[in-house]
């Protein structure tokens, strides 16, 4: 897989090259801007690029942002961005701008060398990836009314796996049942939140868009 990294912390950059290089990923570049991000991409766009969400100049959300410009001018390019914390504004925003090829992990789970990888294959493969936390956050509400109201606590489970990027064998084995019984589930939470086939849309993705988006 070709990748490009934006990481500003020159110790974790060079970790994360060396790692990919083991794994025999090709790592075109890595830059420590969202500037020098975006331009990279435009140069030679890869499969997947793997960015911080803080970077230089301002050390607040040049990352995501960048992010955000390189899903618009190449939406074939898979993003996994990688964070100490979640920024829901521009979370929200790239998560809804797509359903394919994109994640968002905290920085934690790089220790986590194959849950790691892990979504890193299933970005660059087109599909999501989502840290549970991150996921959490996105779906706590503040308002007094729960869309998640209708769903049971199993259900909600379910949901909340779906969001990471799951499939549906992963969902059965994380929360111990089969996975008739996960297939089963999300057709209860289609029901429930109203969603049909609609052709072109994935409704597993309308469910969970629906809420992050809300």
């Amino acid at each position: 897989m070709r990748v490009i990294l934006a990481e500003d912390s020159a110790l974790l950059r060079e970790g994360l090259v060396r790692l990919l290089a083991d794994e025999g990923h090709e790592v075109l570049a890595a830059v420590g801007d969202g500037d020098a991000l975006v331009a990279a991409v435009a140069q030679d766009p890869p499969d997947v690029v793997v960015t911080d969400v803080r970077m230089p100049p301002g050390h607040a959300d040049e990352g995501l942002r960048a992010a955000l410009e390189i899903r618009r001018r190449h939406p074939g390019v898979g993003v996994l961005v990688l964070s100490q914390y979640v920024e829901k504004r521009y979370a929200t925003e790239l998560i809804t701008s797509d359903t394919e090829g994109v994640g968002y992990l905290l920085k934690d789970r790089v220790a986590q060398v194959d849950e790691f990888l892990d979504a890193l294959e299933r970005v660059g493969a087109g599909g999501a990836a989502f840290d549970p936390e991150v996921v959490r956050q996105l779906l706590a509400r503040t308002t007094h009314v729960d869309p998640l109201a209708a769903l049971t606590s199993r259900e909600r489970d379910v949901l909340a796996h779906m969001a990471e990027g799951r499939t549906n064998a992963s969902i059965g084995e994380s929360l111990h049942i089969s996975q008739s019984a996960v297939e089963k589930h999300i057709n209860s939470i289609f029901v429930k939140l109203r969603i049909e086939h609609v052709s072109g849309y994935s409704r597993r993705m309308l469910a969970v868009l629906r809420y992050l988006g809300s």
